[in-house]
């Protein structure tokens, strides 16, 4: 064979070989892994070059050092003497607990204003509807500047008191309530409470079965709520009663003839964390109330007349037909919702509540450790929302139709 038939024949070959779609995407696929190796071994060796040129030392052994700073709300014991590492456990507890108590508020709010906009009460509708559009339509952190600095300035100070049942009691330094105090044996009570959610999941799946077979409903709410919070109830009493409630105690005169509550007695929810929780769980629902009410909007009106044809009321039809069906529309969206509430609780920085960036951004301008801080902001908040996906995931699996 000549020369020239090789060439012919090679040309066709070479042709085909880069005409090919799974050679051409195998070829930019490798390129743009080789292109995202230089980048990240570009930032590594410039971060590492301008810290060894600001003689910062990398590394993590500054959580062991001594903060030298206060918090003034912290769930777990903390003092000016503990280190950055506990400091910053402080700051996730905090965050996390803004989280769970907003998105449970948030999503109570969001299902009660979602239902009234469908509510054929003319005023009702209105008031839902006011409050959906105003409360959407103006930006997060007004709100929470807002409720810091209009309303929560506006209580009694600290030396007078809003009271109620004489039990919880609102002044400019926060809400006080009773705080429970665990002595020996008190772990029983939590054993107890642990048994009473497993019996109550075991009571739900047996009386979902058992209806399925029979047709033959179980009150599995009512139940349920008497394990979870009857056996702690009896085991609290059974075992002599190893928990109480210490109350706030408002001095009414001194030494100096000062009123006011006494430092460390009961428990007090901080005005920051009152304003951002607050905030946060009214914005959020407004966004819940669209989904909730798009959710039940989608079911078929027919659901409802058939329900209403088999004799239920209205409220059994929404509580039994309408709302287990719709909450395969509104599941998604809602865990968006939910991580937002998350990502935004951030913005407590603005009333300088000691959350997670809060406390965080504290040990960043203590140490200059600005990497390290920032990779437990990432890593934290990737936790939290990556955990609620898996949980919604779940749940929106369990309520998915089932081909039989």
């Amino acid at each position: 064979m000549s020369v020239m038939e090789q060439d012919s024949a090679g040309a066709p070959a070479r042709a085909s070989l880069v005409n090919d779609p799974k050679v051409r995407g195998l070829f930019y696929q490798a390129l743009l892994i080789a292109a995202l190796i230089f980048f990240g071994y570009f930032i590594v060796t410039n971060t590492v070059a301008n810290l060894e040129r600001q003689n910062i030392a990398s590394g993590w052994g500054f959580v062991e050092n001594t903060a030298g700073f206060g918090i003034i709300q912290s769930l777990v014991p903390y003092a000016e003497t503990s280190s950055y590492g506990q400091a910053i456990f402080v700051g996730f507890l905090n965050t996390l607990m803004v989280a769970v108590v907003g998105i449970f508020f948030a999503t109570i709010i969001g299902f009660v204003v979602g239902i009234a906009r469908l509510s054929n009460n003319w005023v009702i509708n209105q008031i839902a509807y006011c409050y959906v559009e105003l409360v959407r339509n103006v930006p997060l952190l007004l709100q929470i500047f807002f409720w810091y600095f209009a309303v929560l300035r506006a209580v009694p100070g600290k030396r007078e008191k809003w009271s109620l049942f004489d039990t919880f009691h609102l002044n400019i330094a926060g809400l006080r309530m009773p705080k429970p105090i665990w002595e020996d044996g008190s772990g029983f009570i939590g054993i107890a409470l642990i048994i009473g959610i497993v019996a109550s999941v075991v009571v739900s799946r047996w009386a979902r079965k058992r209806q399925d077979e029979t047709g033959q409903q179980f009150p599995v709410f009512w139940t349920a709520l008497g394990l979870i919070i009857g056996l702690p109830v009896i085991t609290y009493f059974v075992t002599g009663m190893p928990m109480y409630l210490e109350h706030p105690n408002y001095v009414e005169t001194g030494p100096i003839l000062r009123r006011g509550f006494e430092l460390g007695v009961g428990f007090n929810l901080i005005p920051e964390f009152l304003a951002l929780t607050t905030a946060l769980a009214i914005y959020t629902a407004a966004f819940i109330a669209e989904i909730v009410r798009a959710g039940i909007q989608a079911v078929s009106h027919g659901q409802t007349e058939a329900s209403h044809a088999l004799g239920l009321r209205n409220g059994p039809t929404l509580r039994l037909v309408v709302i287990p069906q719709a909450m395969r529309v509104i599941i998604p969206p809602l865990t968006s919702q939910y991580l937002n509430l998350t990502k935004n609780s951030s913005l407590a920085v603005a009333i300088a509540f000691p959350d997670l960036v809060s406390v965080g951004g504290t040990v960043l301008n203590q140490t200059g450790q600005a990497i390290e801080i920032i990779a437990i902001w990432m890593a934290v908040y990737l936790s939290l929302s990556l955990i609620t996906s898996a949980f919604m995931n779940w749940y929106n699996q369990r309520m998915a139709l089932v081909e039989r």
